[in-house]
Parts: structure tokens; C-alpha cells; sequence
């Protein structure tokens, strides 16, 4: 992207709506309620020919600097110093307040290109709000409809004056293209025939932060990142949007989401946190590498292992986290009950990894890190064909399947059908009379021949085919 937008203005006059507008999707939460938005969340903006950078903000409001507002606030200001350009939004339909004032007055000193937007503008009534507009002081007001898309063009030819058409559309590099290599037709064969390709360590990594409120996941993030990029404090349930952030860890990129915090259902009756807990878990689901972080002090809560059910169901590679281990006296003790509370009351996910951290001191980040690279390592794992049906020879002979109604099972053929997560399918005689028994037996024994801790397994039954079935139809 050539240049980067933040969008600024106080409280509920469409910032968000204007983001999801550019972006082209429902990206950032938006709601009635002033002050939804509270982190920095930034997005790929796409206006008719013009493409940059864009990030929305928390409405900006006089605060002190130790409240969660005067917080907020230093969050926005630190989007405005590294943007090439500002979106004020002001309300057409309500008209300006003296917080507007204070805010042009800020972005002033800045020193920074800004582009006034007279956002509401198709609400009857918002002819005097866009007027004075005009007093601001800070040039003609763009007027636009953020929730109907209108006024686009004239927001276009805006930003495009404000910050130049060198900066807005910068030449393109010609790219030569020369000395291709063109594979020959061995190596595809060679490629085909590879059943277990190797793990891409190169490939960027999507990893969510979740867990219940107040466990330290925005603090984890900004220890990792080096700076305060998410807004952490004391009260609870501060995150509400999912932020993405990147970074770089041993070379690898890192995509990393935080998280709302997740409560029990019961308790989530507002709407504006059940639309942060849908973000929260389309976070998961869009994720790789799930890290599940535990408030060490009181851990194992019944949401905390709810949560972990629930990653697993999604069929995510999860990692936990133990956090705020510097506030632990007695780590050693504390470590022997919670790896011996991990087995016995996470039985589904056998041999996941834990790792005890403190985002306040940075201490076992390392260590998490290469956990969630391990993870993720047995969550693309392929197995040969070859080699799960002579493991699968070898697992009836140690232990033969039972005879139901006098007949036994018989299992024929395995093979793995899909990794992230592993999934196998096995073909077999009557595979709705297979005990549930026999069924962990194999995927216990599936962790622990080949390696898979800790990660979802599926395994599909399927009943072979009959070849004397289609003769029986002809006949009749």
C-alpha cells in the first residue's frame, strides 16, 4: 500500500461504518452505543482507483491519560503520528460539539494532511451541520452517506488532493521476467507420488489469542510485538473488536488475532458483546494455531475448559498458556498440579502443550512461541497410505476388533484423506456396530505411534462396497 488513512473523530458519528465501507467488508463492529471501537484496527482499503492503507480508531474524547479514555486516546493519537493522512468524520446531522473543536485543533497540530468528512449528510435536516463544518478551519467538508455509500467519488478526489497523485498512484516497476525454470515432467510425477511433504516453514501464521476476560491477552500481544499496540488495563472486557497484528518471530511472519474475552453464555445478554464474542469466534475459526490463555492464579475454570472444548471442536491446534506466572510463590508445585489437572480434565486433547508465561515480564514467550510452531507442525502432518494400513495390520492383531451379534468387525484399508486437522477414513465392515471403545483405542494408539499430540483427530468409518449390489439391481 503507497499511503495509510486513519479514520479520527469523536464518538458514534460512523467511523466504523466507513471503514467496513472501504474495506469492503463487516471487518470492525458497529453498533448505536458510543465508544464501540476501542483498539486501533487497520484494513486494506480499496475507493474506485485508489488503494492504501486504512485504519479505524476509538472515538476520541478529553480524558485524563491513567482512564480507560485517556488510554483510548494515546491509541489514536499513535494512529494519526504514523498515517500519512487523516478522515475527520464530523456529524452533519447533529452538527458540531465542542469535542469536534478540540479535535481539529489537535489534528492541527500534528501537521499532518487532513480530509474533512460531513459524515450523515443524506439525513434531512443535515444542510446546517455540513455548513458549519466549514468552521472548523480546516477546508471544504467532504459530504458522504458512510451507511450508504454515497458521496464515494467526492471522497476519492479528496484524499487524492490531499495527498498528492504521486503519492496516490505511484509507478508501477516493470518486472522483467527471465530465466524461468519450467519443471519438467518427472518432477510432477515425483511431486504427486510424495505422500508426507515436508512442513513450510516459510508460510505466514494465523494465531488467535482467546481465553476468559481479564487473563492478559492484549498484554501478551503487546510483550511479543515490544510496544503498547493493543489497549491493556485492569477492568475487564477492555477488547471487544478481534485485532489482527503482524510481526516477525526467527523469520516467520506472524499473524496474530486478539480476542474479546469469552464469558459464559448465560452471562453475555447485551448486544454489543454478543456481536464481540461472534468476532471472537470467527477469530477461531479463521485461525491456525489457537492459544488458550489461562489466568495461572485461578486456572482450570469451568469456561476455561469450555473454551478449550470448543477449539477443538473446531478442529484448531491449540496451545495453553498459563499466564501471570510471575504472581505464582511456589512454580514448581504449582506446575506438577497443573500438568496433572491438564491430562485428567482435558482427556480429548492428550499430550496438548502448556507452557507458563508472564506477558508482564516477558518470561516463557520463547518457549510459547515454539510450542505454537510445534503444534502446528502436527497439525499439517500427512501420513502415507503404506504406512497406516500396516499400522492398522498391527493394531487388530495387538488388539482384534469385537464380534457383534456373532459376526466380527472387520477394518480392510486406512488411509488419511485430510490434514489441519488429521482425518482418516477407514474402510470397514458394518461401521455403525464399531464400539466407541475400539474407536479411542485406535486414536489413542494413532497418537501415539505417529506423533500427534494435542491436536484434534478424525477418523471417518466407511462400509465397502458390495460388488455383488449392482447385480441384485439389474434383476430387480
Amino acid at each position: 500500500m503507497s499511503f495509510t488513512v486513519a479514520i479520527v473523530g469523536r464518538p458514534n458519528v460512523g467511523k466504523s461504518t466507513l471503514f467496513n465501507r472501504l474495506v469492503g467488508k463487516k471487518l470492525a463492529l458497529v453498533d448505536d452505543t458510543p465508544g464501540v471501537t476501542r483498539d486501533r484496527r487497520p484494513g486494506e482499503a480499496k475507493l474506485v482507483d485508489l488503494r492504501f492503507r486504512v485504519v479505524d480508531t476509538a472515538g476520541l474524547e478529553e480524558a485524563a491519560p491513567e482512564t480507560l479514555q485517556g488510554r483510548m486516546r494515546a491509541q489514536t493519537e499513535a494512529a494519526i503520528d504514523e498515517a500519512d493522512l487523516s478522515l475527520f468524520i464530523v456529524d452533519a446531522k447533529t452538527g458540531l460539539t465542542p469535542v469536534d473543536q478540540a479535535l481539529a485543533e489537535m489534528l492541527r497540530r500534528h501537521g499532518k494532511p487532513v480530509v474533512l468528512v460531513a459524515n450523515k449528510s443524506e439525513a434531512r435536516g443535515s444542510d446546517a451541520g455540513f455548513y458549519d463544518a466549514f468552521t472548523l478551519g480546516l477546508g471544504e467538508p467532504t459530504p458522504i452517506s458512510a451507511e450508504h455509500g454515497q458521496g464515494m467519488l467526492d471522497l476519492r478526489d479528496a484524499i487524492v488532493a490531499a495527498i498528492g497523485e504521486d503519492r496516490a498512484f505511484p509507478p508501477k516497476d516493470d518486472v522483467a521476467v527471465t530465466d524461468v525454470d519450467i519443471p519438467r515432467a518427472a518432477d510432477d510425477a515425483a511431486a504427486e507420488d510424495e505422500e508426507e511433504p515436508a512442513y513450510d516453514e516459510t508460510k505466514p501464521l494465523r494465531v488467535a489469542i482467546v481465553g476468559r476476560p481479564n487473563a492478559g491477552k492484549s498484554t501478551l500481544i503487546n510483550r511479543f510485538l515490544g510496544e503498547d499496540r493493543l489497549l491493556t488495563g485492569p477492568e475487564a472486557g477492555i477488547t471487544r473488536d478481534s485485532i489482527s497484528v503482524e510481526w516477525q518471530w526467527r523469520g516467520r511472519t506472524i499473524k496474530m488475532f486478539d480476542t474479546a474475552g469469552l464469558r459464559r453464555k448465560a452471562k453475555v445478554q447485551e448486544k454489543l458483546e454478543k456481536l464481540s464474542v461472534a468476532d471472537a469466534l470467527r477469530a477461531i475459526r479463521f485461525a491456525e494455531t489457537v492459544v488458550i490463555v489461562f489466568d495461572a492464579t485461578i486456572p482450570f475454570e469451568k469456561q476455561d475448559l469450555q473454551i478449550v472444548d470448543l477449539v477443538l471442536r473446531e478442529g484448531r491446534a491449540a496451545v495453553l498458556a498459563f499466564n501471570k506466572w510471575d504472581l505464582i510463590e511456589d512454580p514448581q508445585a504449582v506446575l506438577a498440579e497443573l500438568r496433572e489437572k491438564t491430562e485428567r480434565l482435558l482427556p480429548q486433547a492428550r499430550g496438548i502443550r502448556a507452557v507458563p508465561i508472564s506477558g508482564q515480564t516477558g518470561r516463557g514467550l520463547d518457549k510459547l512461541m515454539q510450542s505454537i510452531i510445534d503444534t502446528d507442525r502436527v497439525w499439517n502432518r500427512r501420513i502415507s497410505t503404506a504406512k497406516l494400513n500396516r499400522w492398522l495390520e498391527s493394531q487388530q492383531v495387538q488388539h482384534p476388533p469385537p464380534a457383534v451379534s456373532g459376526r466380527r468387525l472387520k477394518l480392510k484399508y486406512m488411509t488419511q484423506v485430510k490434514a489441519r486437522p488429521p482425518g482418516f477414513m477407514v474402510s470397514c465392515t458394518r461401521p455403525e456396530a464399531l464400539p466407541d471403545s475400539y474407536v479411542r483405542y485406535l486414536m489413542n494408539g494413532l497418537r501415539n505411534d505417529f506423533d500427534l499430540p494435542g491436536v484434534p483427530i478424525r477418523i471417518h468409518f466407511k462400509a465397502s462396497e458390495n460388488p455383488f449390489e449392482p447385480k441384485k439391481k439389474r434383476r430387480s
